[in-house]
């Protein structure tokens, strides 16, 4: 790993207690799985439920290593309580940009109040590291977005929707409040960009995830599968399992202070994806090209642009593993076993 960032703590996950908060999701579920596999003494998995499904972690219901706290992060007395004697947090709990475009006001209350609640809990009860779940949604939207999206870049945000704009800027403002939080308190924190995250276990609101889910059922119905453009649109996915192995790496890295991109291997264009998901189904189907609506939100569409992942490999020794074609071929074997949206 690189030896250019600061170090603070880091976890022994034997002798921890972790808590992920937004955990009845892809990502919380999954990392709840990678935590256990690490050996992690215990892993409190903490929920509102009002987004989350039990289903997602039914198969951690009973593992004696697992507790599960129904709690709302809008109610810091809740969450004081749920995070005495945590060693750790993966904080996923959030809105997207769909929920910003259908309730904003709540969708602002959790992405920053809700943060900020957590982080006052984690630094009342000396929890050691939280690791912040952000988004490539952080460098914006629409024409300025070209090229390599590095860390340091700055925020775009002309010509894109008004939730996809306040979605990446609740997602900067719950970065600047870690900062701050390891500033005055002396909580170390890492910040981790996602790209789309897809995988087993999908759920139905993510805007470009929900893409390949819409897609699939357009080609098992018989109909023509959707483009929004001419195929050539950049997307940029990172497959469940790596996101949660990335999680566990930050919380085992001594590093803190910084974000870091957590992406795929390759980015597809969406006419490369739409042909992966028509021969996982043997189809031959051919796309039918019909704009978005106005307004529509696709968070990682504009153009040919590339998200590189290497300060995480230097930084917590994290790379991805799963290609676009294989990720694609295990989401939909997940959902053709679950034949249920």
């Amino acid at each position: 790993m690189g030896t250019n960032y600061k170090t603070g703590q880091s976890l022994d996950l034997k002798n921890s207690t972790v808590l992920i908060a937004g955990a009845a999701s892809l990502v919380g579920s999954h990392t709840a799985d990678q935590l256990l596999a690490a050996g992690t003494r215990e892993v409190i998995l903490l929920d509102n439920f009002s987004f989350g499904s039990m289903q997602a972690i039914e198969h951690l219901r009973d593992h004696e290593r697992v507790k599960i706290v129904r709690a709302d992060l809008l109610r810091l007395p809740e969450i004081i309580q749920a995070t005495k004697g945590v060693d750790g947090v993966v904080h996923l709990a959030a809105y997207m940009s769909l929920g910003f475009s259908q309730t904003p006001w709540q969708a602002i209350d959790v992405n920053l109040r809700g943060v900020q609640n957590m982080l006052e809990a984690c630094a009342i009860n000396n929890v050691k590291k939280v690791i912040f779940a952000s988004s490539n949604a952080t460098y914006g939207y629409g024409t300025g977005i070209k090229g390599e999206l590095h860390e340091s870049m700055a925020f775009h945000s002309e010509g894109a929707p008004p939730a996809a704009i306040l979605y990446g800027a609740s997602k900067i403002m719950g970065e600047q409040l870690c900062r701050t939080y390891l500033q005055q308190r002396g909580l170390d924190y890492l910040v981790l960009r996602y790209s789309t995250v897809y995988g087993e276990r999908q759920h139905y609101r993510a805007a470009n995830a929900l893409y390949i889910m819409q897609t699939y059922d357009q080609i098992k119905s018989g109909q023509a599968p959707v483009m929004p453009g001419d195929g050539s649109e950049t997307k940029h996915f990172v497959y469940v399992t790596d996101v949660a192995r990335a999680n566990v790496a930050a919380l085992q890295s001594p590093t803190t202070d910084t974000a870091m991109n957590i992406s795929g291997p390759d980015a597809v264009t969406t006419g490369e994806l739409v042909q992966l998901i028509l021969d996982y189904c043997g189809s031959n189907l051919k796309p039918e090209i019909k704009p978005d609506p106005p307004g529509t939100v696709r968070l990682t569409s504009g153009g040919a642009f590339y998200i590189p992942h290497n300060k995480a490999k230097d930084a917590i020794g994290w790379e991805p593993q799963v290609p676009i074609k294989e990720g694609i071929k295990r989401l939909l074997d997940w959902r053709k076993q679950n034949d249920t949206p």
